[in-house]
């Protein structure tokens, strides 16, 4: 029951939109593949019945073909959110950095919406810094569990994901300082463990090199490279030989004050293969500063 990321990915896209017509051509640019390969992928999928074609370039996912899908279901959200986020003063002072609003909406809750649209229930925050404050989130988010980091003070994020290490099985692990824009980026499968990043000509940021398609190093600047954003995905495989390295070099000499996706990108990157996920320049912003987020919502500038 195993499928090719092409195939899954048509799948994944006629399950998001029954309603829309697919036509090859457009799936050859969504995926950045020829034409044939797109053919050659739909034939694969109609052959084996796991969808069937209902009209022109429109498509029906079979109940076979469903079964294939979940394999690949993520069953859990996981946000950091533990932090103070000094780079945000003075807005930070009195509020945490994820419930600071934008556009009159928290931070967190471009994420969790789109968490909970994608049918993703299974949400756990962790926090640090004002926790008290992240219950404003239970009247509209009721399933959401939290998860206490005693030390986020006086460790880098590491300490976040130290204290859900046994969690991240099929997993998506958030960075809760994202707007998302495009809600799609959240989904309801994914194919394997991977790292939003968005293809660019030169950044002074975090970002990845890739080669074909996985990830190699991550460093701080580079050319042409994809620059980091802090959303990615765990498998089961992938998650708990991560459990024991997130241990292992939390309790080395220095090791609490490393950035937690060190951990699988830098650290220990031989025990994985994790695929960049691209990711486009309206999906997602990013706040780091207070001078960022006076860029994005006016009302700041007073």
């Amino acid at each position: 029951m195993n499928l090719t990321l092409y195939q899954f990915e048509i799948l994944v896209r006629i399950e998001r939109h029954p309603e829309q017509k697919h036509s090859q051509r457009e799936l050859s640019k969504a995926l950045g593949v020829s034409l044939g390969v797109i053919n050659k992928t739909i034939a694969e999928l109609v052959d084996k019945e796991l969808m069937k074609p209902v009209g022109n370039s429109k498509y029906e996912i079979t109940l076979k073909g469903y079964e294939w899908l979940e394999p690949y279901r993520v069953k859990k959200a996981i946000f950091m959110a533990a932090g103070f986020g000094s780079r945000m003063v003075p807005v930070t002072l009195n509020t945490p950095k994820p419930l600071i609003m934008v556009h009159g909406k928290k931070i967190i809750e471009t994420l969790l919406d789109a968490v909970l649209e994608a049918g993703i229930h299974d949400i756990t925050i962790v926090r640090g810094y004002l926790s008290e404050q992240f219950d404003v989130l239970l009247k509209k988010y009721p399933t959401i569990k939290f998860v206490e980091n005693p030390i986020y003070n006086e460790a880098n994020n590491i300490s976040s994901a130290y204290v859900v290490k046994d969690l991240l099985a099929n997993a998506y692990m958030l960075e809760s300082d994202l707007v998302l824009y495009n809600r799609e980026i959240i989904r309801k499968y994914e194919y394997a463990s991977n790292y939003t990043g968005m293809k660019v000509t030169r950044t002074d940021d975090w970002c990845f090199e890739t080669k074909k398609g996985i990830i190699t190093k991550v460093k701080v600047g580079g050319q042409n490279v994809h620059h980091m954003f802090g959303i990615s995905y765990w498998a089961k495989d992938d998650a708990a030989v991560m459990s024991k390295d997130i241990d292992a070099i939390f309790h080395s000499p220095g090791g609490k004050e490393r950035y937690w996706d060190e951990v699988p990108l830098k650290n220990c990157i031989d025990h994985y293969s994790v695929m960049v996920r691209e990711v486009n320049p309206n999906d997602i912003v990013e706040i780091d500063t207070f001078n960022e987020l006076k860029q994005i919502d006016p009302v700041y500038n007073v």
